[in-house]
């Protein structure tokens, strides 16, 4: 009898998806519409024509509750969402326009970005704020780095001013998120180990 702990993508798995077909599909789709809704807070940053939304609160939030495999496939169903014409894009907005504007980088970057917080809460790592924080800041940084070598690159604004309009204004917002998301994490976490722990 296995009496470890469980994390919580495997929570998540045991309790809820189990091995229905049917149930995964459902789970990732609603993942997909958390990511369209969390799109839709958007606010416009001055000198920037990316704006700020809570997409990565949510990225990383899914990703460390279903895991690697279904959240990154519930962050590429959003984007297929978005491609076929549905309005889960910020602001609004879908279509092929929005994966070859100034937020593509970021958008391709979804998946890897949900994957990684899944990474590290499969294996259980979200019952320590330290390293829980450090997995999400690597998963934002994923998105980081999507959107800046998109910026500097096919949109042509350089490295320099790609950092200044498409990472530096979001810093402290998204650490407040990973912040928010390490908190809630561990308590969220240590809830499960107590009602799954042997009586």
């Amino acid at each position: 009898m296995n009496t470890l702990p469980l994390a919580i993508p495997r929570f998540v798995s045991q309790r809820i998806t189990g091995r229905s077909f049917a149930m995964n599909a459902a789970v990732i789709l609603g993942a997909s519409l958390l990511i369209a809704l969390s799109a839709q807070f958007a606010v416009p940053v001055p000198f920037s024509p990316v704006p700020m939304t809570l997409q990565p609160l949510a990225l990383i939030l899914v990703g460390a509750a279903l895991g690697s495999a279904r959240g990154a496939a519930a962050a590429t169903l959003y984007l297929l969402e978005g491609l076929s014409g549905l309005p889960v894009f910020s602001q609004g907005r879908s279509g092929l326009v929005m994966l070859m504007g100034p937020t593509a980088g970021y958008l391709f970057a979804y998946p890897a970005a949900t994957w990684i917080a899944g990474f590290v809460a499969e294996r259980g790592w979200n019952r320590s704020m330290f390293i829980t924080g450090a997995g999400m800041i690597a998963s934002i940084g994923v998105l980081y780095l999507g959107g800046w070598s998109w910026l500097a690159g096919p949109l042509g604004l350089g490295a320099k001013n790609a950092f200044l309009t498409g990472i530096a204004p979001f810093v402290v917002a998204d650490l407040v998120k990973v912040a928010i998301a390490t908190v809630v994490l561990p308590v969220i976490q240590t809830a499960i180990d107590r009602a799954t722990a042997p009586r």
